[in-house]
């Protein structure tokens, strides 16, 4: 018997139809439908499926969660593999149908399907569920029963989005220009984006689909996200057929999955978000994340990471110096970053050889860490435990540790190749490395670097590809130091912002969003990451005066209001900095203390504004009691002065006392292009939401590359 289910939660409605020999489909996936009854459902159900023509197949096609051509779907396949050549077109029973209720009312909120092909003799499990916020996460178990291996190629999930979302939406970019969000029409065809070398700077983070003209606050968006640190895939297909849909998971090379007889493969989760407008899509991945058990419980440690102030360079003294100078300015958490160990002067040798040197530290770790945390501060540490310089005593030692085919090394890439994890041997030596480290320091953090990607990533044990299981073992090799260590908490830095998704996000509570830290192009990068993460989870550092990556000089207010919303941090050399320099950061850090609740716990909301030179971004308390916006000029425009500015999120009938905010003892360093400023530039105002939200308010132009923090709380109405 076929059966149709209603699963509702967070706002989301998902309307399920299992078949008996068609799969299970989503029919429907978005705004919640409310109460339907079963004959509701089956009706709904019905009227969305798609009419037959003589050119087609007599039964109606339909797109099941593993989309396969038994069931009428020539778009690309869910399921690819066989046994041997046989056995590539499935056809799957429906076995079982299990349902949790969490949704409104005891209503439905999950299901896991069994099916069960009998020619393959391959189970497939699938399951749905709706969290909280209303995010839908999906995923397949397959199990091969039979007595011959089973080739998997690959195994995809399959979410159906409405024909009114027109437009395809993912993100480009490169090294320091991450996650640049583009759209472009959805054409009748595949549009597809994969990742081959499990670092992903140039690849997309979200996958969806939009309406025309979708921004932060409007536009119908529906987008995918793979949970998984490895290779992934994600399509956005159209189809002749009336169908289109949004289809995600792990990308697998020839030969990297062979299920023996009982043997199974896990997909990665497969994320689903829905919204009008980016911020109510964003909000669900948000809301999910500050929900999971492992989120951090306490405020977001200030950080100063000390890789721009010294590189290479590491002196006692010169470090001690930096480190009183960083408590100084209210500093939490004092990193050091790359060079502390074996022959690392410079990148070209040592990695791999994770002993601390006793060329550069004859005393060991201890004097520094012992300083940082008399300071009040947390001591964090720099790894890249999936890599190694070939110039180093692990290489010379085991050259037969290194990911590489059997006739060349792949070409390096920042002097380095990449350890191989899945050798049981490599991975007990550089997990007792790191924990022989850890026992003799007392280490609170790591940021756990990856800083080159995976090309011709060949196990030399097996000959074959080994992307899938080196993910495996880098999770593993993170769950047991943090087995071992409770408490200590992990960075995600890939050369940046290169490796940030929900599957790292089970052992790491911070990600390095970039390794360019020049607030203007920050902007965007963090805006970008934003589609998936929240601002207390992305790690923003104050630049020096002149941007290492850019060579951009910019002042003071921009660089640390841009850092102050997301987890903020220091990578600047404050030795060297002016005395006035100083207590100004101090002025900020402490503001940041005082705002980060809201700014952690808030709302994230962006502007539309038709003006590109404009960038406005905000936070809004959950109560809609206070917000914080920042509005930021990047460039000059064609006109002056330009359009209002709204400021979207607002709940409606409130009214609002408006101020500009700075930090004590700190003069504003803003300049207007207009001889005559507004009359209540200066003071506090007083307006209701409607109009901040629709009318806005003309503001002084300012020069490029200035910022204005607006500090807005709820008054009693009239």
């Amino acid at each position: 018997m076929s059966q149709d289910l209603h699963l509702r939660r967070g706002g989301t409605s998902v309307l399920l139809h299992i078949g008996e020999t068609t799969g299970v489909s989503v029919e429907y996936w978005g705004a919640d439908l409310g109460d339907l009854s079963a004959s509701e459902c089956a009706v709904t159900n019905g009227a969305l499926v798609l009419a037959t023509y003589n050119s087609d197949s007599d039964i109606p096609a339909s797109l099941s969660l593993v989309p396969q051509q038994s069931e009428g779907w020539i778009g690309t396949p869910g399921l690819i593999g066989s046994h041997g050549g046989h056995h590539q077109f499935p056809q799957f029973e429906t076995k079982s149908v299990s349902v949790e209720h969490a949704g409104p009312n005891g209503t439905a909120s999950s299901a896991k399907i069994d099916l069960y092909d009998p020619e393959a003799d391959l189970v497939l499990e699938v399951t749905l569920q709706l969290t909280e916020s209303g995010l839908v996460r999906t995923r397949a178990r397959l199990t091969n029963r039979a007595d011959n291996p089973y080739d998997l190629d690959s195994l995809l999930l399959a979410l159906p989005t409405p024909a009114v979302e027109s437009q395809v939406i993912d993100q480009t970019g490169h090294h320091l220009r991450e996650r640049d969000i583009q759209t472009h029409e959805f054409t009748i065809g595949v549009h597809e984006r994969a990742l081959r070398i499990a670092r992903g700077h140039t690849t997309s983070t979200v996958h969806g689909t939009c309406a025309p003209a979708t921004g932060w606050q409007s536009g119908l968006v529906h987008y995918v996200h793979v949970g998984w640190s490895g290779n992934t895939r994600t399509v956005a297909e159209r189809t002749h057929q009336g169908m289109q849909c949004l289809m995600g998971g792990e990308l697998l090379m020839p030969g990297e999955v062979q299920l023996a007889q009982n043997e199974s493969y896990e997909t990665p989760w497969v994320y689903a978000t829905w919204g009008n407008g980016l911020d109510e899509a964003s909000a669900r991945f948000h809301d999910y994340l500050r929900t999971l058990p492992h989120y951090p419980e306490k405020a977001r440690p200030v950080t100063l990471n000390a890789w721009e102030a010294v590189y290479f360079d590491h002196s006692l003294p010169r470090l001690l110096e930096l480190v009183d100078e960083a408590a100084r300015v209210g500093v939490e958490r004092f990193v050091l970053d790359d060079g502390w160990f074996g022959s690392r002067r410079d990148d070209s040798s040592g990695l791999g050889d994770w002993q601390i040197s006793p060329d550069v530290w004859p005393n060991g770790l201890n004097p520094l860490a012992d300083a940082v945390h008399g300071r009040g501060m947390e001591f964090g540490l720099w790894f890249e435990p999936e890599m190694i310089n070939m110039d180093s005593e692990t290489a010379r030692a085991h050259p037969d540790w290194v990911l590489s085919p059997a006739t060349h090394r792949p070409r390096e890439s920042r002097n380095q190749q990449v350890l191989d994890l899945t050798n049981p041997e490599a991975y007990e030596y550089i997990k007792s490395s790191i924990l022989q480290v850890l026992s003799t320091v007392r280490v609170d953090y790591i940021k756990w670097d990856f800083n080159r990607d995976l090309t011709e990533a060949i196990s030399p044990r097996t000959g074959l590809p080994a992307y899938h299981a080196q993910t495996l073992a880098t999770y593993a090799l993170m769950d047991a130091i943090l087995a071992a260590h409770p408490g200590l908490e992990i960075e995600s830095c890939a050369g940046g912002g290169g490796r940030i998704d929900l599957g790292i996000m089970e052992r790491a509570v911070r990600v390095w969003g970039s390794d360019c830290i020049d607030p203007i192009e920050r902007q965007q990068i963090e805006a970008g990451t934003a589609l998936l993460l929240p601002p207390e989870l992305v790690g923003s550092h104050v630049a020096s005066t002149t941007s290492h990556t850019t060579g951009r000089t910019l002042g003071l207010t921009l660089r640390a209001s841009t850092a102050m919303f997301s987890h903020m941090g220091i990578e600047w050399d404050l030795t060297s900095a002016t005395a006035q320099e100083r207590d100004e950061l101090a002025a900020w850090v402490s503001l940041h203390k005082e705002l980060r609740h809201l700014l952690h716990t808030g709302r994230v909301v962006h502007a539309d504004h038709p003006d590109r030179g404009w960038w406005i971004h905000g936070v809004v308390s959950h109560s809609g009691d206070r917000a914080i916006f920042a509005l930021t000029r990047l460039t000059t425009s064609a006109q002056r002065p330009t359009p209002p500015l709204c400021l979207p999120g607002l709940p409606s009938g409130s009214r609002y006392e408006i101020q500009e905010i700075l930090p004590e003892s700190v003069a504003s360093d803003v300049r207007m292009n207009s001889h005559v400023l507004p009359p209540w530039w200066g003071k506090p105002i007083t307006l209701p939401s409607e109009v901040l939200a629709n009318a806005g308010f003309r503001f002084p132009d300012l020069d490029p590359e200035r910022t204005i923090l607006l500090e807005l709380n709820r008054v009693a109405s009239k």
